[in-house]
């Protein structure tokens, strides 16, 4: 049975095991319009250097198992300095409050499904959910028919959340391939500052698939970051929309780091809906076997007098392959904006692979607006030098690529995550870490 028809015929079932039922038009017009559009192929321009098949021709189970035994020694690993944060843990999709340390206050925190369920928020997900995500794509109709299991939160105004929260999605002690439509909300009201950390790990050997969809609200004068963090096993296949809307004077940040998992696809869209917004990206990508990861990414200035920041960074080893296509808009009212996107990659075996495409589409005239893209491989010279002063020629490597890679994550200001990220570097790049 193909994936396409697993999806129509798990659908009933699925929105039998919902308790609540006001999405159910809503559900069965998403499923409807992915049927139409059906999975993306190479002969679609936005995935024609991705392909998805291998993805799409495996069976998968909808309804995960609920029971696992995780244990705490395990989530410990993957914690990594992270003791005074917060974290929401997850597991086969529902919130596992035992594994989970929850300090938040003066804020609405419940998880996705919860917060479906509670009359409360029903005029909150009316407001906001599923209206700026894209309508015309398959992946983001095919979480809105299915989604279930996610993050809600909604920081009120001039509220700071001082600790980060690191929300980890876990999946074990499944028989089959399990297929997750993970869903997060974040609001940030005027004044308020968050921080949050995102991870998916698959603990089996069977196949994982997340389909995710995130939509951040950053109203005026707000700060909203988010951290992707994917080193998940090459079982795992991740396909992830993000969009961020914000209002004026806000700031927003959107750092990505994949190390892991066998296909991983990014798409992130910034909306700028204020004057004085910024809008910061960032992106480390280490790979190697047959691992793909692919960037996409879209700034949309719709207002003037705003800047944006995109900087990604990509190693391939091995058969790996690579895909970066960022695209900036700027409207004919957006005066005096500001926009910067590199992507610079290496690549270290014949065998591995990059495809990048920077897009500008300016309307306005009165604009700063660069973009470029480098693919190559180390600086002999540079190892030369190092070479020559006794290091090794695998420690040379090693220590060239840690400091082309560097740079990408010098904006991150919580100092955990960034230790974090910079052992992460270490150990993929086979150097000694001095963090």
């Amino acid at each position: 049975m193909s994936l396409n028809e697993q999806i129509l015929n798990n659908h009933t079932a699925f929105l039998e095991t919902l308790s609540h039922r006001f999405l159910d038009e809503t559900r069965v017009s998403a499923l409807k319009k992915f049927t139409e559009i059906g999975f993306p192929t190479k002969k679609d321009e936005e995935y024609r250097y991705t392909n998805i098949r291998e993805i799409v021709e495996k069976n998968y189970n909808f309804f995960p198992k609920e029971s696992h035994n995780i244990t705490k020694e395990q989530l410990d690993l993957l914690h990594l300095g992270e003791e005074n944060f917060d974290w929401i843990v997850f597991v086969n999709g529902k919130l596992c409050k035992e594994f989970s340390k929850i300090s938040i206050e003066n804020a609405e925190f419940l998880s996705f499904n919860y917060a479906l369920n509670d009359a409360a928020h029903r005029d909150v997900f009316e407001e906001y959910f599923n209206t700026i995500t894209a309508k015309n794509l398959a992946f983001t109709n095919l979480n809105e028919a299915y989604c279930k299991f996610g993050f809600f939160l909604k920081v009120p105004k001039n509220v700071i959340i001082e600790k980060p929260i690191h929300v980890f999605y876990l999946s074990q002690n499944q028989e089959d391939n399990t297929f997750y439509n993970t869903r997060n909300l974040l609001i940030v009201e005027e004044g308020a500052k968050v921080e949050i950390i995102e991870s998916h790990h698959n603990f089996d050997e069977n196949y994982v698939f997340t389909n995710s969809v995130t939509e951040i609200f950053a109203h005026p004068n707000s700060k909203a970051d988010w951290h992707k963090v994917q080193n998940d096993s090459e079982t795992s296949y991740l396909v992830d929309h993000t969009f961020a809307k914000q209002e004026r004077d806000s700031l927003a940040t959107v750092n990505t780091f994949s190390f892991g998992g066998k296909i991983v696809r990014n798409n992130l869209d910034f909306i700028q809906n204020g004057s004085n917004v910024n809008s910061f990206m960032n992106g480390i990508t280490i790979i190697g076997n047959e691992q793909l990861v692919d960037h996409h990414t879209a700034v949309h200035h719709n207002q003037p007098n705003c800047e944006s920041y995109q900087n990604y960074k990509g190693i391939f080893k091995d058969k790996s392959h690579g895909v970066f296509n960022g695209k900036v808009f700027v409207d004919k009212i957006a005066q005096k904006t500001n926009a910067y996107q590199q992507n610079n990659n290496v690549l270290l075996n014949e065998g591995a692979s990059i495809d990048t495409k920077p897009q500008l589409e300016i309307f306005a005239d009165d604009v700063k607006c660069s973009h470029g893209c480098t693919v190559g491989q180390l600086n002999k010279d540079a190892l030369f030098y190092l070479r020559a002063r006794g290091i090794s020629k695998k420690e040379a490597q090693a220590l060239l690529l840690y400091a082309f890679a560097n740079d990408a994550i010098q904006n991150i200001d919580i100092e955990p995550l960034k230790v974090k990220i910079e052992k992460l570097l270490a150990e993929k790049l086979e150097v000694e870490s001095t963090f």
